[in-house]
């Protein structure tokens, strides 16, 4: 946007495109290993108590040692993508101009295959930095359908993430996901309108109903993440891929009395098991 060669003056440039002079010459530094330290930590104790905000990570934290004010610990939050888990009206930052669509899944009986799928985005970090993180996981096998990583929290790494599972696996009844502004974008819903399914949010009273999503994310984090600290980007890819392959085949899943999600899922399709 910013023209550093041009003849206009920098300060006429940010002027004429409505922005800040201080951004035109601001430079990002890049996040210290204490600051990453700290974010991962964070992260660790909000598996470990989903319920604690900001006031009470800060005193956690202080418990272990760690001086940090409890505003540093909010901003860290926001960064992260995570928030408390409580009974709370709305339990994902919306966007105020996006629809936010009914919760569908009360007194339903979730009981076979993609009757109805789970959206949610998870903060992945790294040796240096972090990724962010969206599966799509069938509600009543658990399997993980596709994912994708991402360096920004934009719509489109979800959409191509739900795009894959529908092509691959034949379309839900249901798509539910939080009201996250990634979930209530114009590209997403019309996604998926596009594959035939209805769109269902979290909403008042349901407090998390994604929470297979979140107990997928705690073994994600334990069982791979924590333990190999990713020196990159393609690195985090390749070992994600690696890991939900062994989720879905190979690890048995205590909700399915020691069976594996794709035997679940497989068995409740069998003409794609026979197929596959």
């Amino acid at each position: 946007m910013i023209d550093r060669q041009a003849e206009l003056p920098i300060k006429r440039q940010a002027e004429v495109l409505g922005i800040s002079r201080g951004t035109a010459y601001y430079h990002p530094q890049p996040v210290s290993e204490a600051e990453l330290a700290l974010m991962r930590r964070i992260d660790e104790l909000h598996l470990e108590h989903p319920f604690a905000g900001s006031r009470m990570l800060r005193d956690l934290l202080r418990l272990q040692g760690i001086e940090v004010g409890r505003r540093h610990v909010g901003t860290l939050m926001r960064r992260m993508g995570i928030q408390a888990l409580y009974r709370k009206p709305n339990t994902s930052k919306k966007h105020p101009a996006h629809p936010v669509f009914p919760y569908a899944l009360r007194g339903l009986a979730i009981e076979r295959a993609n009757q109805v799928w789970a959206l949610d985005i998870t903060y992945i970090p790294m040796a240096r930095g972090w990724v962010y993180l969206v599966a799509v996981l069938d509600w009543a096998s658990r399997r993980v359908l596709a994912h994708r990583v991402s360096i920004t929290m934009e719509a489109d790494f979800c959409v191509e993430a739900l795009r894959e599972a529908a092509a691959r696996w034949g379309a839900p009844q249901i798509v539910n996901t939080d009201q996250g502004s990634q979930f209530s974008s114009a590209d997403f819903v019309a996604e998926v309108k596009n594959i035939g399914a209805r769109q269902s949010m979290d909403g008042r009273g349901c407090w998390r109903d994604n929470v297979f999503v979140e107990r997928l994310w705690r073994s994600v984090k334990y069982e791979d993440v924590y333990l190999k600290a990713y020196d990159g980007v393609s690195a985090a890819r390749h070992s994600l891929a690696a890991y939900f392959d062994f989720y879905n085949a190979r690890r048995p899943h205590q909700s399915h009395d020691g069976r594996t999600p794709d035997m679940v899922y497989f068995d409740s399709l069998p003409p794609m098991k026979a197929a596959a």
